[in-house]
């Protein structure tokens, strides 16, 4: 069953929006690039000073090389491009829906942070499936493993991750779900890491 759901946490709804973001080879029609300058602006921003609310004029501002406010528009809002959200409610599973409900957000700057969160994380989860598909299966607590490559994360993004009230990188919470194979509703698994990350956050 372990190795079940390891296979499935590769083939999740942001696990495959992620992936076909990202790996796009296409120079000119690679948007995840576009989306790349204010996910690292966002997190910049937020880790300098946390104190300061983000708005997008900032995140615009400390874009690199430029930014602007029409692509800024392209990566966050109800129009954006390959939206996170649209992604889990494209899906149709009831399960996806009530992940996106969670994380609906009406500031676009919020709905950006959201996909910052995920791309940050994005290396420890590629690193977590890693481990577990190289470990004796019947020895490892899968949520155990997963909630110690949240905190680790956490521990090194502590501004992003106490962003939002704290709200986890939804691709967290998908994992969760995964994890327990249906017996954990969206809200409770985004209850149970917001809860895990402000305890991760805010201890040394």
């Amino acid at each position: 069953m372990s190795t079940l759901i390891v296979s499935d946490l590769r083939t999740t709804v942001l696990s495959r929006w992620y992936v076909r973001l990202a790996d796009n080879p296409s120079e000119k029609r690679n948007h995840f690039r576009t989306k790349l300058v204010y996910y690292r602006a966002a997190a910049e921003l937020l880790e300098a000073d946390p104190a300061r609310p983000l708005t997008w004029k900032r995140v615009v501002a400390a874009a690199r090389p430029r930014g602007a406010r029409s692509t800024f528009y392209e990566v966050a809002g109800a129009h954006a491009r390959h939206r996170m959200f649209d992604a889990l409610i494209n899906d149709g599973d009831s399960d996806s829906i009530q992940l996106a409900l969670g994380y609906l957000r009406n500031d676009p700057v919020d709905q950006l942070v959201d996909e910052t969160k995920i791309w940050s994380y994005w290396p420890y989860r590629q690193r977590l499936l890693k481990i577990l598909t190289g470990t004796a299966m019947a020895q490892v607590d899968l949520e155990d493993a997963a909630a110690r490559s949240l905190a680790a994360w956490a521990k090194q993004h502590r501004s992003l991750a106490a962003a939002l009230d704290h709200a986890p990188p939804a691709c967290a919470v998908e994992d969760l779900m995964v994890i327990a194979r249906g017996r954990l509703a969206a809200v409770r698994a985004a209850g149970r890491l917001s809860d895990h990350l402000r305890k991760c956050t805010s201890t040394p």
